[in-house]
């Protein structure tokens, strides 16, 4: 004889209301592996990270070296860990703007009617671009290689600085999700996104010192933008071996921008829609 299923009432059925942190995690791997899939088919995506670097790096150290610290081989230890950090800046903007399309085009509608977690569509489409920042990182140092620099810390001070600076990325992409989110389209999250960007790369020391700027300038390059801190700490690293106070003022700052920015990015997003 067969058997049948039975059949619960929903009003009888015990269903969670909540979704587990360890399914969380598998639902943030599965967009990771999404957003992966997307930068490998769309190959002109990877021109911030490959393309830029090395013509950044040309162009500045050919152009100001000499200018700024007497020679290009000088001016290397100074203008690498700069390139890095512009490099990865400009790199978050574009985290942000994926997931305004996907809104625009009602995907995440789609995304949201599925029993999966609410963040897992931000956190996964963010810890993809860590692979990105990991490339770009290896691109700059490679570049700087070439063109003469040798950290006296050693290749382990390289890595450090590398993971260092994907952690500070990846805590700014939160911002630029957030106004990302904010804005009325993708052309507007661009837009507002590289007015962030500039700034924040060259309102600070990774290019030149800051000690020739108007005082107010130099205030915020020096103990504002933690981009600052973020370039003092990994020239100190490739220095010395060792991690200095900026190591830590960037850390903190990079706390604040999660603490403040994951919950804002989280509720405009699911407002969107």
């Amino acid at each position: 004889m067969e058997k049948t299923a039975k059949i619960i009432p929903a009003t009888e059925r015990n269903l969670k209301n909540h979704i587990s942190f360890s399914l969380t995690v598998k639902n943030a791997l599965t967009f990771t592996y999404r957003a992966l899939l997307k930068t490998i088919h769309n190959p002109e995506t990877w021109m911030d990270i490959t393309i830029m670097p090395i013509m950044f790096t040309l162009l500045f150290t050919y152009l100001f070296g000499g200018a700024i610290a007497g020679s290009i081989k000088a001016y290397l230890p100074t203008i690498i860990p700069g390139i890095l950090i512009q490099t990865l800046v400009t790199s978050t903007g574009t985290a942000g703007t994926n997931l305004r399309e996907d809104t625009d085009k009602s995907i995440s509608n789609r995304f949201k009617s599925m029993p999966i977690s609410r963040m897992a569509p931000l956190v996964g489409t963010l810890t993809a671009d860590l692979v990105r920042y990991a490339i770009a990182g290896i691109i700059v140092f490679g570049m700087g290689y070439i063109l003469g620099f040798r950290p006296a810390a050693g290749l382990g001070a390289v890595i450090i600085s590398i993971l260092f600076m994907m952690m500070i990325a990846w805590c700014l992409s939160w911002l630029f999700s957030f106004l990302a989110m904010s804005v009325k389209s993708v052309t507007a999250a661009s837009t507002t996104a590289m007015l962030i960007m500039f700034p924040l790369s060259f309102l600070s020391n990774a290019f030149v010192p800051t000690n020739t700027l108007p005082s107010a300038l130099k205030f915020f390059a020096n103990h504002i933008n933690p981009v600052s801190y973020a370039v003092s700490a990994v020239r100190h690293i490739l220095k010395k071996g060792t991690i200095d106070g900026n190591f830590w003022a960037a850390l903190i700052a990079a706390a604040v921008l999660l603490l403040t920015f994951v919950p804002l990015t989280y509720v405009t997003y699911k407002k969107k829609g």
